[in-house]
């Protein structure tokens, strides 16, 4: 089993070889230095206006998903995370910073949507599962008139990418798991798990976050599942997380045969709000790169 480990330093860019959780080295021919002074000098693009893209709809699954798009080229489906939706742009809440969206959309086709239930996506009463979600998002894929997409998804919308790769690994070409867990039961994820118990029967909350909650709670969890998952995959996150620490970032990248594991140093939860220029360049590397950790050394 091989992966390659990276640790970021956001101010400086710096790509490094980090101890924890490698196994392996890194792919023949791969310089993570390289790559990173090749990122650094790439110019960066004007970010995108949420509020000023016109919002679309797609029927999938008996819900009608609300959707935004941007750049052209290859397609990245981008899953958003626990209570987020693509509107609402307050930098501490937003499921996507502007910035971080030009930048990938500069190269390649971006597409980002509501779950079901929250913000302009139709709710319906159908019983929240995690399956459900990935269900959605490969329904999506195809109504969007592809056969697959890259795929990146961040805290739940990293829970719900993986269950897609398990359920629908044909909807998936290479997916980046940003600031995730593969269960939200495990003992490193104590607050996130406070945090879904407390709003899952909660009748102040929306019944979209209500189910959101219910769906991660009730949720098995990957694990056994993330050893079959025979795509690129790039597992991104910041040492500083509490909500998903990066302890259980490795975990996973130990389980996944040839990913990619990005540690950012000292960022916290979804660290393209806090890095978004690092967090889009680095983003950039999967769906654009001919590199491949699977490929032998």
């Amino acid at each position: 089993m091989k992966h390659l480990c990276l640790l970021l330093v956001p101010a400086m860019l710096v790509f490094l070889l980090a101890s924890a959780g490698c196994t392996g080295t890194a792919p023949a021919g791969s310089q993570p230095a390289t790559v990173a002074t090749a990122l650094e000098a790439a110019p960066v693009p004007a970010p995108v206006s949420i509020s000023n893209t016109p919002v679309r709809y797609r029927e999938v699954n008996g819900a009608k998903l609300a959707y935004w798009e941007w750049g052209s080229g290859e397609p990245v489906l981008l899953i958003e995370g626990f209570g987020a939706t693509v509107a609402n742009t307050s930098p501490a809440t937003a499921a996507w910073n502007e910035t971080f969206l030009g930048i990938l959309s500069s190269r390649y086709h971006v597409y980002a949507y509501d779950p079901r239930g929250m913000g302009y996506s139709g709710f319906t009463d159908a019983t929240p599962t995690m399956q459900l979600y990935a269900d959605d998002a490969a329904g999506l894929i195809q109504a969007l008139g592809y056969e697959s997409m890259n795929v990146y998804g961040e805290s739940m919308g990293s829970s719900t990418a993986q269950q897609l790769v398990i359920d629908h690994p044909e909807r998936v070409q290479k997916l980046v798991l940003d600031s995730g867990t593969y269960d939200a039961r495990v003992p490193e994820c104590r607050h996130l798990y406070a945090v879904l118990q407390a709003t899952a029967y909660d009748m102040n909350q929306t019944p979209g976050l209500r189910s959101e909650a219910q769906a991660n709670l009730a949720w098995n969890g990957t694990w056994d599942g993330l050893a079959g998952i025979h795509k690129d995959v790039m597992i991104i996150v910041g040492t500083g997380d509490t909500t998903t620490p990066d302890a259980v970032s490795v975990r996973m990248a130990g389980q996944i045969n040839g990913s990619w594991l990005v540690r950012y140093k000292g960022l916290e939860h979804i660290g393209s709000r806090y890095a978004p220029v690092q967090y889009g360049k680095t983003a950039l590397l999967i769906p654009g790169t001919d590199e491949s950790p699977l490929t032998p050394a």
